[in-house]
């Protein structure tokens, strides 16, 4: 049988290599378990959602923007320099029931007396070859990351979705683009009524109801010039020529292994009491699995700085 670790970081993210950083740097010699680098379809993709980020120009201490993968290759290293050992795998099944805890990847397993969970989430997508081959290049998951980048600015903009993200997302993107249009596939959006007439107001956001999106356009090309739209009550189709879309119908946090063993929302987000505590004592959680407000690498990353924090503090109480 394996060792027991001090400590499992599971996810490969801001909030699990900051997690390791510091948890290393107490002396806990941390094991973070990321996902397998040629899963490339995986919504857990090791390095998290700054892996399809090209350019971050809004993580401090970069004035000159860093690209996604370099961040986190950056992060990684920092946490191995104090000995963070990482091994990779698909954590598929967990036993929280008992200490020590039994973590589970395939065929492989691990013992853990603490773990903290940083597994992300990913956002949804249209599930389009040309949506795909056109990441990056004007298509983008989150406004708030990319939205300020000088490809987006001055430009024609869609926004796909009708929730409140999606609404927040069109309000954010005025501020760069000359105009934005939210494409929905109902008649009516929805986002909470606030958010509506917040957008209703707004004289750069108009609306293009009961729609949907056959097809980024255009691959070709090599960037983001349209959308072909297809109006799902009279079969109609379309071009809608946009210099950029963001997809804004929701994200799915990576915690289907954790069902039935810590206390997750309606959604599936870890819930978390007292910083970074989960319902399960000596398992802690931070980054995008727990927070479906900010979503940013630098709150993930200060997530993950809390959850070593009080892993370390609650290990220091169990006599080590």
């Amino acid at each position: 049988m394996a060792d027991t670790e001090n400590l499992v970081i599971i996810g490969s993210g801001p909030a699990a290599y900051t997690a390791a950083l510091y948890s290393s740097r107490a002396n806990l010699k941390p094991l973070v378990i990321e996902g397998e680098a040629d899963a490339s379809q995986r919504p857990d993709l090791p390095g998290g959602q700054l892996m399809i980020t090209t350019d971050v120009e809004n993580y401090p201490g970069f004035p000159e923007g860093v690209e996604g993968p370099k961040l986190m290759e950056l992060f990684r290293k920092q946490a191995e320099r104090f000995g963070t050992r990482v091994e990779s795998g698909w954590i598929d099944k967990v036993d929280l029931s008992k200490r020590p805890f039994k973590l589970s990847a395939g065929d492989r397993s691990w013992r853990a007396k603490s773990v903290i969970i940083a597994t992300g989430a990913g956002a949804k997508w249209l599930g389009l070859a040309s949506e795909k081959a056109l990441m990056n290049r004007g298509l983008s998951g989150c406004a708030t990351c990319d939205g300020a980048l000088p490809i987006f600015r001055n430009k024609h903009l869609a926004v796909v979705g009708g929730g409140d993200t999606a609404i927040e997302e069109a309000t954010f993107l005025t501020r760069f683009g000359s105009k934005v249009s939210v494409v929905h596939r109902r008649d009516q959006l929805r986002a909470s009524k606030f958010m509506q007439d917040k957008a209703r107001r707004n004289p750069k956001i108009e609306f293009v109801w009961d729609s949907v999106v056959d097809e980024v356009l255009d691959p070709k090309v090599g960037k983001v010039i349209g959308l072909k739209l297809r109006n799902v009550k009279t079969g109609t189709v379309r071009v809608l020529e946009v210099g950029g879309v963001f997809i804004a119908i929701g994200h799915e946090p990576n915690t289907a292994a954790f069902r039935s063993q810590v206390e997750l929302d309606s959604k599936g987000y870890v819930k978390v009491t007292k910083g970074s505590h989960t319902s399960v004592e000596g398992v802690f959680a931070g980054g995008d699995c727990v927070d479906h407000v900010y979503r940013q690498a630098v709150t993930a990353a200060g997530m993950g700085c809390m959850a070593a924090i009080d892993a370390e503090r609650w290990l220091e109480a169990q006599g080590g």
